[in-house]
């Protein structure tokens, strides 16, 4: 028996939302934590991870 390769990593980033209760106009994707929008974080760990489609 031979072992399976892995298949390619894709990540699906499911971002939505107004901020609305963050009583902010700025999505909430866009808000700022560590110096840098959410969605950079969560984009920097895809790429980290060695996703072959983000």
């Amino acid at each position: 028996m031979t072992a399976a390769s892995p298949s390619p990593l894709a990540v699906l980033v499911l971002a939505a939302g107004q901020g609305t209760r963050m009583r902010s106009a700025r999505a909430k994707v866009l808000h700022p934590v560590g110096g840098r929008a959410m969605i950079a974080h969560v984009i920097a760990c895809a790429r980290a991870l060695g996703s072959a489609r983000l």
